[in-house]
């Protein structure tokens, strides 16, 4: 009677927590609620005018995915709702298919979070959830540089009072600097006022509704200078009433041309969403399930479609804001909510009268905070191939577009792996007096081989990316051994599984030893490794007697041959400082062990 109860509390996460609520959760989770709202809304506004969308519909997007992810969601502490690369990613999309027709762009919009979501829970069925593990901290800094620029080019004509054109950032920044002579100083002021504004008070109060105050204040000065007569876009006219929740007006020729970018989109919303929400569970001591993220997301996103929004993810800032004021539950999540209801219901007139150079100064202040320049000194400090990948990056976002850039760091995160495991560290292993074990003579200039016998380790799994590598660096091992060489034992603890072609650069290494005279040895070779030699027909030609599940093993087994074979132990042996025997006898025909 129990398993359903589990199933349920695994699937709504969010509806457990909250049937065990610590009733002195509540009071911060209020305070958190309504402090994170006051951010929320001119944030996720500006967001909209990011994605090329009225104001409006950053707030319709924010209240589903609030209200889905406190039910769904692992974390009780992160916020969701519409965040900057993600606004940016639907601009990208959405504006080249509404082909000049502005009013096309929300439905657009909508239909690519319902692809977003469709996608992220197809992932979620399928258990991809390794998604988030794709693009390496390198790519992650340069990429999010990449994107804080696009950012900024984007609001050049909302905080001039230009009108750009131009599809991509290179397009419109070129477009800016042909018409610096039209800028409105006016809104060039206004925007510049709020920015700094922005950027001193939260610097002093970093946990202040700050983006609400600045907002409010370039409203109220607008409305008392009268400034919308100097040239000064306001936001306009809000919707009464809330979405009712409905299908977007798209048609599948434009779900077909989205797909591509739902994927991209997929990508970097879970790869944000699962880190940001990582980074507070190890502070708050608690667990984040990253499948349960992908079906939160993608129902995240379905919401978000459906009340005509545009894609989500996680926000970084306002779950810090959070954070900062204690929340516990995403009940805090749910007074937000409460607290942008109640603005679209009752502060309309208000929300018109922000002005857009406001909202484009809060851009361009979030994109700054997106730059870590001291993420980019630390690369450079640690590996100077980090910073090139970091940078790379960051060009490729700018110049390819930034959906295709997502896949450009990707790729690159995949190559650098690449780099990595196809060049490894490879050493020769000797023993160190007074300390256990085999270890690299390289770390350690004393250490001591026994006589015609080189034990090498190979720091990475073989597979056909390194096969040549290994095969070549094995047979130098050989080459400069102590004296000539009689067996070369390969230590295998690094593989769980080989492919073919690594298999046949064992099989040619065999080949080579056996004509130098020197017999192959496998050690540590795990059960699952086994199998695949002994499928591939490895552990026939290499002879079951060869293949040994830990090195003593396989080092007393040397020294019984070398002794029948010279009719005397190698000189210095045993190895062990007591001089008693390495270990039990060699061979180990089921090839288990580890």
């Amino acid at each position: 009677m129990r398993r359903p109860e589990r199933r349920s509390e695994r699937l709504l996460p969010g509806v457990a927590r909250l049937r065990g609520y610590d009733r002195t959760w509540l009071r911060p989770d209020v305070v958190a609620g309504v402090t994170v709202a006051a951010y929320l809304v001119p944030q996720v506004m500006a967001y909209a005018e990011v994605a090329r969308l009225p104001p409006v519909t950053g707030l319709w997007a924010a209240v589903a995915a609030l209200v889905v992810y406190a039910v769904l969601g692992s974390s009780p502490q992160l916020s969701v709702g519409p965040e900057s690369t993600t606004a940016l990613m639907t601009a990208t999309a959405v504006v080249p298919l509404a082909a000049g027709d502005p009013s096309r762009r929300p439905a657009l919009a909508a239909g690519l979070a319902l692809c977003v979501g469709g996608v992220c829970l197809l992932a979620w069925l399928a258990r991809l959830g390794f998604l988030a593990d794709l693009l390496s901290r390198p790519v992650l800094v340069g990429y999010l540089g990449g994107v804080a620029l696009i950012m900024i080019i984007s609001q050049l004509g909302t905080v001039t009072g230009l009108r750009l054109t131009g599809t991509t950032a290179v397009a419109e920044l070129r477009s800016f600097l042909g018409r610096l002579g039209e800028i409105n100083a006016v809104t060039l002021a206004l925007a510049s006022g709020v920015l700094a504004f922005l950027l001193i008070v939260s610097h002093r109060f970093p946990h202040a509704p700050v983006p609400l105050l600045g907002v409010l204040a370039a409203a109220a000065v607008t409305t008392l200078l009268d400034l919308g007569a100097d040239g000064v876009a306001l936001v306009g006219p809000v919707p009464a009433g809330l979405p009712t929740p409905r299908l977007p007006a798209v048609d599948a020729a434009d779900l077909r041309a989205l797909a591509v970018a739902a994927l991209g989109v997929t990508v970097v919303g879970y790869t944000d969403n699962v880190l940001t929400a990582r980074a507070f569970a190890h502070r708050g001591d608690y667990r984040v399930d990253g499948e349960q993220e992908l079906l939160a997301l993608g129902a995240a996103n379905v919401g978000a479609g459906l009340v005509g929004g545009f894609p989500v993810s996680s926000s970084g800032s306002r779950t810090v804001i959070g954070d900062a004021m204690g929340s516990r539950s995403q009940l805090y999540s749910l007074v937000a909510v409460t607290v942008v209801l109640l603005t679209l219901l009752l502060g309309r007139g208000l929300l018109a009268a922000f002005p857009r150079a406001a909202l484009g100064a809060l851009v361009i202040y979030a994109a700054l905070r997106l730059v870590e320049v001291a993420e980019f000194r630390r690369l450079a400090r640690f590996r100077r191939s980090e910073l090139v990948l970091a940078v790379a990056t960051t060009i490729g976002v700018l110049l390819v577009d930034i959906l295709y850039g997502v896949l450009v760091a990707v790729a690159l995160s995949i190559l650098d792996l690449l780099r990595r495991v196809a060049r490894p560290h490879d050493g020769v292993l000797g023993y160190v007096p007074g300390v256990a074990g085999m270890h690299d003579i390289d770390d350690y200039p004393g250490a001591r081989q026994v006589p015609g016998l080189v034990v090498y380790r190979y720091d990475s799994p073989l597979f056909f990316a390194n096969a040549e590598n290994f095969s070549r660096r094995a047979l130098q091992a050989v080459d400069e051994g102590v004296g000539p060489t009689h067996w070369f034992v390969l230590n295998m603890e690094a593989n769980v599984q080989v492919d073919l072609t690594s298999v046949d650069a064992l099989s040619e290494l065999h080949r080579q030893l056996v004509q130098r005279d020197v017999v192959l040895a496998l050690a540590r070779v795990k059960r699952e490794l086994g199998e695949d030699l002994e499928r591939a027909g490895l552990i026939a030609e290499v002879a079951a007697d060869r293949v040994f599940p830990t090195l003593p093993t396989a080092v007393a087994a040397y020294g019984r041959w070398y002794t029948e074979r010279f009719g005397k132990p190698p000189p210095g042996f045993p190895p062990d400082p007591d001089g008693s025997s390495a270990s039990p006898p060699g061979g180990h025909p089921d090839v288990s062990g580890s």
